[in-house]
């Protein structure tokens, strides 16, 4: 059974809604009092699935409210959903993020020759299960592909849960080819061709596209990890970044059990879903490169 689990607040598919993760002594961030090492000896790590695979809304943890809950991101004042680009319907990957990183987008990568995008690190998680949002699973990384988005740096991290039934088989980003071929290419092509239909060109890759080992992807982990230490930290400037946390033992901003609660239950009691729009199903056909 999980440490972890989750309350909705407000009405899901709503500019209300917020999704609050609490763990034994009440109401927990899943960005910073999670650890990001679930076994540090095996390089095992927690994943906070913010969107489960085949679905659309944009899911997120916010990073500027207190307790960083999982929200719908918003631009432009509408919800976001990703578009259903031919043959994939919504995200091919339970999608999510690492807890304790961070991309310093005050840092240049000399890799990508890019700054990072100010969030926690993304992982797509290919096992065969599609888990349910708010979830923390635990994973074994794979391999990274380095996306460049509105040229910020957006690392990709793959990884599995480590209880499904090829987490055995699988240990670096060349096994992915050979126990499930097809996939890295659809995966980058995913990720090259989703905001197409929104009028925007195709997003580029560092690394001429090539997927990075396991060891690379452990490599940015550690990078990442140590940035959200400083950020924590008070080292850097936040960005407008709520770290309000409960466990981080030395960190500026460390609040107790009490206030934390007290947040949470002043939220707006949840609600049956909106609708979702019908336009969220519609197919769309990328003209081949």
């Amino acid at each position: 059974m999980s440490k972890y689990w989750v309350i909705e607040r407000g009405a899901p598919y709503s500019t209300e809604y917020k999704l609050y993760f609490y763990g034994p002594n009440g109401p927990i961030s899943p960005f910073h009092d999670i650890p990001l090492f679930a076994c540090s000896e095996k390089r095992e790590l927690n994943m906070v699935v913010e969107i489960p695979r085949w679905t659309n809304a944009k899911m997120e943890i916010s990073k500027d409210q207190r307790l960083n809950p999982i929200v719908q991101d918003v631009k432009k004042g509408k919800l976001r959903y990703v578009d259903n680009v031919f043959p994939h319907h919504g995200y091919i990957w339970n999608y999510g993020a690492l807890p304790q990183t961070w991309e310093d987008p005050n840092h240049t990568d000399e890799r990508t020759q890019a700054k990072g995008d100010n969030d926690p690190l993304d992982v797509c998680e290919i096992g065969h299960r599609v888990h349910p949002r708010g979830s923390v699973i635990q994973v074994k990384p794979l391999g990274i592909l380095a996306m460049i988005d509105e040229g910020e740096t957006d690392w990709k991290l793959l990884a599995i849960d480590t209880s499904d039934p090829l987490a055995e088989q699988l240990n670096d980003v060349s096994d992915i080819e050979t126990h499930m071929p097809g996939f890295l290419d659809a995966t980058r092509g995913w990720f090259r061709n989703y905001k197409v239909p929104q009028g925007k060109p195709r997003n580029e890759f560092a690394f001429d596209g090539q997927f990075q080992s396991r060891d690379f992807a452990l490599s940015i982990i550690d990078e990442m990890h140590r940035s959200w230490q400083s950020l924590v930290g008070h080292v850097v400037d936040r960005n407008s970044i709520s770290c309000d946390n409960v466990s981080v033992i030395g960190s500026a901003y460390k609040i107790d059990h009490s206030e934390a609660r007290e947040l949470v239950e002043k939220q707006p009691a949840v609600q049956p879903p909106c609708p979702i729009p019908p336009e969220v199903n519609q197919w769309h056909f990328i003209p081949a490169e």
